[in-house]
């Protein structure tokens, strides 16, 4: 694992695979989203709903092969890219040494009160960057 990047262990449970016995392709985004917190922590270290301050903007996910019950899956996450209001992650799975899923999510630093995107701080924009996968 690269440092600018961090991980979170997943233990695939039985009702999440599909009849083909693999890993359903939808649960793989609700792993991406439980191993973006830490992203939501530099943003809202008390994780208070009512001052929440990001939304997805967009998500894009390849599937590179099939995942499977029974063996971990490490969902590895980094900041791939910075702008002014808004970063990109790039999430990966791995199971057994193989990435069987990639996903890239548009995150944008949001004021719900006003309904617009709000410029990201320098403070910000320094946490942010000490995730890049580069």
């Amino acid at each position: 694992m690269k440092e600018s990047e961090f991980s979170l262990t997943i233990q695939p449970r039985f009702c999440e695979t599909d009849a083909l016995g693999h890993i359903n392709n939808t649960v793989i985004p609700v792993w991406f989203e439980a191993a973006r917190e830490p992203i939501f922590q530099i943003f809202n270290p008390t994780q208070d709903l009512s001052k929440w301050n990001l939304i997805v903007a967009g998500f894009t996910i390849a599937f590179n092969a099939p995942t499977y019950f029974a063996s971990d899956v490490a969902v590895k996450t980094w900041v791939s890219r910075i702008g002014n209001s808004s970063f990109e992650l790039t999430q990966s799975c791995w199971q057994n040494g193989k990435k069987t899923a990639e996903a890239q999510t548009a995150m944008v630093h949001y004021d719900y009160a006003t309904e617009k995107s709000v410029p990201l701080s320098e403070a910000l924009r320094q946490q942010l960057a000490q995730l890049t996968g580069a």
